[in-house]
């Protein structure tokens, strides 16, 4: 059986969600079909590094975000990249139905 993979933005909510005592943990659990046992290892493990959220340094924090921002671009850059090739590649196909097989060298196209 394939563990649940959950993210720390979900796992954070649903701590924080725990730490209002709006609703029991093991109602939370029930509803969102999690272990009673996993959410409290989450509870402990937030508020055992909750101190590290004041802690980083402004350069630190700095840096953080500046990768966070370039592996944004990166991924932005990826798929444009993705996109264009598609694009190239139907251009392609559509040229090869248009002009025939063999339209690269009689129009004079490089690779």
């Amino acid at each position: 059986m394939e563990r649940n993979k959950y993210s720390p933005e979900y796992k954070a909510k649903i701590v924080i969600e725990i730490l209002r005592e709006e609703l029991s943990i093991s109602e939370i659990a029930s509803r969102e079909n999690i272990n009673k046992n996993q959410l409290q290892n989450w509870k402990r493990e937030f508020i055992e590094n909750s101190a590290r959220a004041f802690s980083q340094s402004k350069i630190e924090k700095e840096s953080a975000k500046k990768v966070l921002e370039a592996e944004e671009r990166e991924h932005t850059l990826m798929a444009k990249v993705g996109q264009l090739t598609l694009e190239v590649d139907f251009l392609k196909k559509k040229h090869e139905q248009i002009y025939g097989p063999g339209w690269e060298s009689r129009v004079g196209f490089r690779k």
